[in-house]
């Protein structure tokens, strides 16, 4: 499943070290044609058997582009921040035995551990969707783990390519700091949001700020891809902590830490739910059929509606089987149905469970539903989701659900759902 140079990253048999994992927004549990090698909706980052990561060296200023060429062409990783058409800084980055690094981008090559594309809200298009243009950079960014307690996970903007080179060009954003080293920003940068309190039922949304290629941290630029950079932010750092969300202008990817991991529903508790919940029989209060839970093989993959298949009017949290009748809008049929329960218009949406854990702030039943799309999971979660804006387009932000990317309605975002236990 992996090539050889990215079998590093995959658990050594005995006792690995776990840094953390990236989860990609918007898949519930595996892409919707199911995970391929280094295309996968999360990425685990462990401890390599050999140190791979690079620190900043030897600072060269060119005048020539022969030189620059020279100087990238020595096999070490470096990167070349072009002034102009006759000046280069190129910075070479040497061995550090201390860190392994792992890289995040759309390309393919090589250089790239986790290789993603855009996200398509909604989660059914298959991987062949054509992304008319993508926004996410081949080589967007690299996290740099610390070998040793606390292994500390830090991020930077922008991934070193097959030559082992970053270029930053002339139309790029880029500076010389106060103390003399160069920095910079990608085409669409990297964007990071640091929760407050972690990642817990008690947390709040961070501030969403932009890393530099450098790691520094700033406020983010006027639009998307601004040459001006925003202000730099000197009390706040790029370290990643359980919960931090990493935006790549296409996905958004939520990190979770070994220890925060460890505190996440399993799959299996996740099943014991959606059993418990089936076990209960809850029934249609109209056509008073069993309804059920599909399997979470089939939430994952969004198939096919099964007959037992859980339906809820949204604006009101009844859950019926499905019926077709109670319209309000010949042309879009289930975004007016009146409720018969309570006669309330709105929304009529099949029921699907959340199976991706690292989403979960909680191990809480699944009693809450996103509006408009009815992925379902713990009230606490919903709620911690519903309050997240999340970088949309080149300078919108909005909230999201987590399993499929959906954007949230704004007046309702979430759905209390009202079950009806068997009557016998």
């Amino acid at each position: 499943m992996f090539s050889s140079s990215q079998e590093e990253h995959c658990a050594p048999s005995k006792d690995p070290v776990k840094y953390g994992e990236l989860v990609v927004l918007g898949y519930n549990g595996s892409l919707p044609n199911g995970d391929r090698g280094r295309r996968k909706s999360r990425f685990a980052l462990y401890r390599r058997t050999k140190a791979n990561g690079v620190k900043p060296s030897t600072v060269h200023i060119l005048n020539t582009p022969q030189a620059s060429k020279a100087v990238n062409c020595k096999g070490q990783h470096s990167i070349s921040y072009t002034l102009s058409r006759n000046q280069t800084v190129v910075v070479e980055y040497s061995h550090d035995k201390d860190t392994d690094m792992f890289q995040i981008g759309r390309s393919t090559e090589s250089p790239i551990d986790f290789v993603v594309t855009d996200t398509i809200a909604g989660g059914q298009e298959g991987e062949e969707t054509p992304i008319t243009q993508s926004t996410i950079s081949r080589f967007a960014c690299r996290v740099v783990c610390e070998r040793n307690p606390p292994f500390t996970a830090r991020i930077y903007a922008a991934g070193f390519d097959s030559s082992k080179n970053i270029f930053l060009g002339e139309k790029a954003a880029k500076w010389k700091n106060p103390d003399g080293h160069m920095d910079g920003l990608t085409t669409n940068g990297v964007l990071v949001m640091h929760p407050k309190g972690g990642f817990t039922e008690e947390s709040k949304p961070g501030v969403w700020r932009e890393i530099s290629v450098c790691g520094d941290v700033y406020t983010l630029r006027e639009t998307r891809s601004a040459q001006t950079p925003g202000k730099l932010v000197e009390n706040e750092s790029n370290i990643l902590q359980d919960g931090s969300l990493v935006d790549l202008c296409g996905a958004t990817l939520l990190w979770r830490t070994a220890e925060g991991l460890f505190h996440t529903p399993t799959q299996k508790h996740l099943e014991a739910l959606r059993q418990e919940i089936n076990a209960a029989r809850p029934q249609c209060p109209v056509g008073l059929n069993t309804l059920a839970f599909p399997s979470m093989q089939r939430s994952r993959a969004l198939s096919s509606l099964e007959d037992k298949q859980p339906w809820v009017y949204l604006a009101c949290g009844h859950v019926h089987g499905y019926h077709n009748w109670g319209h309000r809008s010949e042309q879009e049929p289930n975004t007016q149905r009146e409720c018969p329960m309570c006669r309330v218009v709105g929304p009529y949406v099949p029921l699907w469970l959340g199976c991706e854990p690292a989403f979960y702030v909680d191990t809480g039943a699944p009693t809450h539903a996103f509006v408009p799309c009815g992925h379902v999971c713990s009230e606490k979660s919903v709620k911690y989701w519903a309050e997240i804006p999340l970088p949309h387009g080149t300078h919108a932000f909005h909230a999201a659900c987590p399993f499929c990317a959906t954007q949230l309605s704004l007046t309702q975002g979430c759905s209390k759902l009202i079950f009806q236990g068997p009557v016998d």
